[in-house]
């Protein structure tokens, strides 16, 4: 199950809506903790966790600056992520085609075609 730890800290960290949207902000722009707070409407304190477990996954990176927490969309591409997805993907589309046959195999059966 090791292979799966990086998967389960990306889908975790981007299972929630607001960490969805600060990765997408990110993807826009840098922006301090202090702002995305702001832009979220919640306390600094719980923009703090939700920037914490986007860090621990590895979507975002923080620097200090002074007195200021900047954030910008972090080292990982998510690749791993996308391949998975996708292979997931290309076995339904191939369980839909072979549905797609059966059930035009059924039509003209019904409609006397054989």
């Amino acid at each position: 199950m090791v292979q799966f730890e990086r998967l389960d800290l990306s889908f975790a960290a981007l299972s929630d809506a607001t960490r969805r949207g600060v990765v997408e902000h990110l993807v826009r722009s840098d922006a301090s903790v202090g702002e995305l707070a702001d832009r979220f409407g919640m306390t600094l304190t719980g923009m703090k966790k939700h920037i914490g477990v986007l860090e621990r996954a590895g979507l975002v990176a923080t620097e200090k600056q002074g007195r200021v927490r900047k954030c910008r969309i972090g080292p990982r591409r998510m690749e791993e992520e996308a391949a998975w997805i996708e292979s997931y993907r290309q076995m339904w589309d191939a369980r839909f085609a072979a549905l797609d046959g059966i059930l035009e195999d059924l039509a003209r059966r019904e409609n006397g075609d054989e």
